[in-house]
């Protein structure tokens, strides 16, 4: 375990060029499978911006005198391929490959903001400035992402053939009460890993609205004479499961658990995007209304959490008694 600041420094550092290492990894197929050569140029242009971030982190990490973790880095690409597997196996990979590729840059988001807070309690500036830098365009593919979501669905629906949308439009919701199912799992753990703490609360407060947010998708789906899946809803409560387990062994708990939660809200704000543009094409105004609702409701956890990145951050060093 780091016992200095600046060892941990040193970790978050490794920890940010393994997360590119799988960004890499994911880009260099997204292009193939996108669907549409807009999608497809947009995640070419982020390919090349990201070989260069990679370079600049391992770079600095070398000036400093030290080095990526080849094992980090090993894991890391290994994800890397699942995710693509995992999308291009969908009937909607497109959406999917969106949806994804959304959440992910908030997750590096996150890992920037997280490092530059390290790096300001260590008194580094340079690293500061490397990691408002990179994150400055993490959060510019993010929203070229955004701005594409009509094409990822019009892309999606093509994929999955020449029915109407409406047919297509109670998977869409079926995929919504998943995610929610994993979400509720991941607050309850979530709250109690945080202790007695302000994002513990943040965590808490979500939850109530989480639940809410799952009766609602699960009366849109009744009212389409439907029900969850669930199958889908199992592999979500699994998958909690394990990143729970993860998180409770990470030394750094609360900083790794808010960057996490900060992402999650954008996978879930991703796939409510596209949910309502497929219920729109699909003339049903109550289920576009529903998902315009929760959005705004998970843009707004989404900024509690990450307000509380500094006081993670703090608490993630104090755990670890870094002088």
């Amino acid at each position: 375990m780091p016992r200095t600041i600046d060892e941990q420094l040193t970790k978050y550092l490794t920890d940010v060029h393994s997360i590119e290492e799988q960004a890499l990894q994911q880009l260099r197929t997204a292009p193939k499978i996108a669907g549409d050569e807009e999608l497809g140029q947009v995640f070419r242009q982020h390919l090349a911006e990201t070989e260069d971030q990679e370079r600049r982190v391992r770079e600095h990490l070398t000036a400093r005198g030290d080095e990526a973790s080849r094992i980090k880095d090993l894991v890391a690409r290994a994800g890397g391929v699942g995710m693509v597997l995992f999308a291009r196996s969908q009937p909607d990979t497109p959406g999917k490959l969106v949806a994804h590729a959304y959440s992910y840059e908030h997750m590096e988001m996150a890992a920037y903001d997280l490092l530059a807070i390290a790096a300001d309690c260590a008194g580094d500036q340079e690293t500061v400035d490397l990691a408002r830098s990179i994150r400055e365009q993490e959060n510019a593919m993010a929203t070229r992402l955004a701005e594409r979501f009509d094409l990822a669905v019009d892309a999606s629906l093509r994929r999955v053939g020449d029915e109407s949308p409406g047919e297509h439009l109670t998977d869409y919701l079926a995929d919504a009460h998943a995610i929610e199912e994993q979400a509720i799992r991941l607050l309850e753990k979530g709250r109690g890993i945080a202790g007695q703490s302000d994002l513990a609360r943040v965590f808490s407060d979500h939850l109530e609205e989480t639940r809410g947010h799952q009766s609602v998708v699960r009366a849109r789906l009744e009212a389409r004479g439907s029900d969850p899946s669930r199958l889908k809803d199992a592999a979500m409560r699994v998958g909690a499961f394990n990143l729970t387990a993860f998180f409770s062994a990470q030394p750094d708990t609360p900083a790794k658990l808010a960057g996490f939660a900060f992402a999650f809200e954008h996978l879930e704000i991703g796939g409510y995007e596209q949910l309502g543009r497929v219920a729109a094409r699909a003339g049903d105004q109550e289920t576009a209304r529903v998902a315009e609702r929760i959005i705004a409701d998970e843009r707004t956890a989404a900024a509690a959490i990450h307000r509380q990145f500094r006081a993670a951050m703090e608490a993630s060093l104090k755990a670890q008694t870094v002088a």
